[in-house]
């Protein structure tokens, strides 16, 4: 990829953010190579109206919390700025109502930039209410074609918890390409060859349509999206829509254990896979050497029919004898043990709130990417805990490690 001087794609970067009627949001993320880590881990910024005008929102990313100034035009927001852009992030991403850009600062100290235009050019939100804050906005063709929204782009009553689950999915999605990006876990992709993403287990494909369309058209990152599932029918819909969409995406008939694919993917989905379909869904990317996971589980039956036989180690009696109790637990012991499994195996692991719970029970998700560093610890907790509890992981089955109940 071409580069240019530092000190001029900054500069663009900088007339990009001091646009109150252009940017839709940046953000900053990574760290220069052979220079000292910035202050936060990530920042966002955003122009959006307020009772006293227009400012310019920062949220400052630490390891566990948001910090949010927001800066008048002029002279304050400029000031924000230039200490933004003399800071050394290693990575910015911009959208704005005409087009996107990433830039990335190479080891030689120049600038990599990727410039994408829009089709046609977007109405920022100014809302102040982050929670208000739109991925893709309500009017976009996939969601009309998604049944979320009518053809005036309003959400459906019916739909709003699918519109929620979308919204949410795509931030998480969002931070996490941008974390392995930033890091070099991930390879930045191009359009002669694009990021290869499979979603496990897709249904109708929900979630597969609107991350092509957030990856591709709002974040201008290349990528080639395959769903697979096991129904014929969601083949044909899915592909049917695939058409329609314009979207980069393929759809395969198969089980989540048996599928081949042309070519491993990067990026595994699993959203909802049921019981151990997560489990085949996370060996096959630990069998890929997919650089990121993301599973949403969906019941933990396997565990829990094993608890039921199982003698719990004491005191824990208590936590087995009821059947709700057993059940929660069997939630909780699954994910611990898949979680535990990925990180011995060279994963950087979190378990992460997916959606509220007031819109779905199943809301946990495991974010994984793989840094190729073994955690001896985490594989000795995991072989203990499967031995206290009495209980054998299905996808240590699946991986061919020894060990539990």
């Amino acid at each position: 990829m071409p580069t240019v001087p530092l000190t001029e794609a900054l500069a663009d970067v900088r007339a990009d953010l001091l646009d109150a009627d252009g940017l839709l949001r940046a953000v900053a993320s990574g760290r220069r190579k052979g220079l000292d880590a910035p202050p936060w881990r990530r920042v966002e910024l955003r122009w959006v109206d307020l009772k006293a005008g227009r400012r310019l929102q920062v949220t400052s990313y630490d390891a566990t919390q948001a910090h949010t100034a927001n800066h008048a035009v002029g002279d304050e927001a400029e000031r924000a700025v230039a200490d933004l852009v003399g800071t050394p992030y290693g990575h910015w991403n911009l959208e704005t109502a005409v087009r996107t850009v990433q830039l990335r600062v190479t080891k030689s100290g120049e600038a990599a930039v990727t410039t994408k235009q829009r089709e046609a050019a977007v109405t920022p939100d100014r809302s102040h209410d982050r929670s208000k804050s739109r991925l893709l906005p309500y009017d976009d063709p996939v969601l009309a074609a998604l049944g979320i929204t009518d053809a005036e782009g309003r959400v459906k009553p019916s739909r709003q918890a699918k519109l929620r689950q979308v919204e949410e999915f795509l931030r998480l999605l969002d931070a996490t390409l941008t974390e392995a990006l930033d890091a070099g876990h991930l390879r930045t992709p191009t359009e002669d060859a694009p990021l290869r993403v499979a979603d496990l287990g897709c249904g109708n494909a929900y979630l597969t349509f609107a991350a092509e369309r957030y990856l591709s058209a709002v974040r201008g990152l290349p990528v080639a999206l395959t769903g697979v599932d096991v129904k014929q029918q969601s083949h044909e819909h899915n592909t049917e829509l695939a058409g329609l969409l314009d979207a980069r995406a393929s759809f395969a008939v198969g089980t989540i254990a048996g599928v081949e694919l042309d070519e491993p993917p990067e990026v595994v989905l699993a959203l909802h896979a049921c019981d151990t379909a997560t489990d085949e869904a996370l060996a096959r990317a630990v069998t890929w050497q997919s650089a990121v996971v993301l599973a949403a589980p969906c019941c933990h039956r396997d565990v829990g029919a094993q608890l039921r036989r199982a003698t719990p180690p004491a005191p824990y009696g208590q936590l087995t004898r009821h059947g709700i109790l057993r059940e929660r637990l069997a939630d909780t012991l699954t994910d611990g043990l898949r979680a535990s499994l990925l990180r011995a195996l060279g994963h950087r692991v979190d378990v992460v709130e997916f959606v509220d719970p007031a819109y779905t029970p199943r809301s946990t998700m495991l974010r994984a990417v793989r840094t190729g560093v073994v955690d001896d610890a985490a594989r000795a907790e995991h072989d203990a805990l499967a031995a206290d509890w009495g209980v054998r992981p299905r996808l240590a089955e699946l991986l061919g490690v020894p060990g539990g109940g």
